[in-house]
């Protein structure tokens, strides 16, 4: 009998699901795009960006989709092990791409602003987020993976030259660096206030990491409103090179 009212009732409680999703789906698109507005309208802009605009608003309301690109293309290299994030920001990837494909993240930032948001928007048990700035107080340990996302341009050319062996004396054997930055614009400014090293082209990226990793693979992707550059470097296999399949089954 219950399951014969249900029958006879799901037409109408789907039809009031389907209302209930919509409007959410209205309320809370328009609730990130004011959220946009304020944090990047009004003066000082942030030091990072929340994501959740991206998902709840910018990704359908303009079509950009570079921004998962970066996430999928950092997780084809996971390991399976230790995980540090540098420069984490909201700490979106690291909890949406890096996280079913780690056994432990380490994600750290300078700016408490960007770890607060972190801890409350992208917390999770195997993440443990730490306000550091790696200039200055590079997290300790050893890891499988490191990603350096969206964030080396935002130090100068100085700082990345003295940060990649760093970041080469924290990798297992066989551990991979990874992760995205741009092409500067053809007028010669900056695409952030806060970026301090936008680089030439992908062969200006790979002069900062061929002096430190016998493998790098640095590929670009053109869109309108930015030129990436995706970066895999590492003394073993990196994702599309011909030992790739050898890699990741041994």
């Amino acid at each position: 009998m219950k399951q014969r009212i249900k029958i006879l009732l799901k037409p109408v409680l789907e039809s009031l699901s389907q209302i209930e999703c919509f409007v959410s789906r209205k309320w809370v698109s328009s609730a990130h795009k004011r959220l946009k507005l304020i944090q990047w309208s009004i003066p000082p802009q942030p030091e990072h960006f929340d994501h959740h605009i991206d998902l709840y608003y910018q990704w359908l309301a303009k079509g950009t989709y570079y921004w998962l690109e970066r996430g999928v293309f950092g997780a084809l290299c996971l390991k399976g092990g230790r995980t540090l994030d540098l420069a984490c920001g909201d700490g979106f990837n690291s909890r949406n791409f890096y996280h079913a494909g780690s056994r432990e993240i380490i994600a750290c930032d300078f700016d408490p602003s960007a770890i607060q948001d972190a801890q409350r928007k992208n917390s999770s048990p195997k993440i443990t987020f730490m306000l550091k700035d790696i200039r200055t107080d590079f997290p300790d340990g050893i890891f499988d993976n490191i990603f350096w996302d969206a964030a080396i341009e935002h130090f100068t050319a100085a700082e990345i030259t003295s940060l990649i062996p760093r970041v080469k004396s924290s990798l297992n054997p066989g551990g991979i660096l990874s992760g995205f930055t741009i092409v500067k614009k053809a007028d010669n400014g900056k695409s952030l206030s806060h970026h301090e090293y936008e680089f030439e082209d992908k062969e200006d990226l790979m002069r900062f990491l061929t002096p430190c990793f016998k493998n790098v693979k640095v590929f670009e992707l053109p869109y309108p409103e930015a030129h990436c550059l995706y970066f895999w470097a590492s003394d073993g296999p990196v994702p599309f090179s011909p030992e790739w399949s050898k890699g990741i089954s041994s």
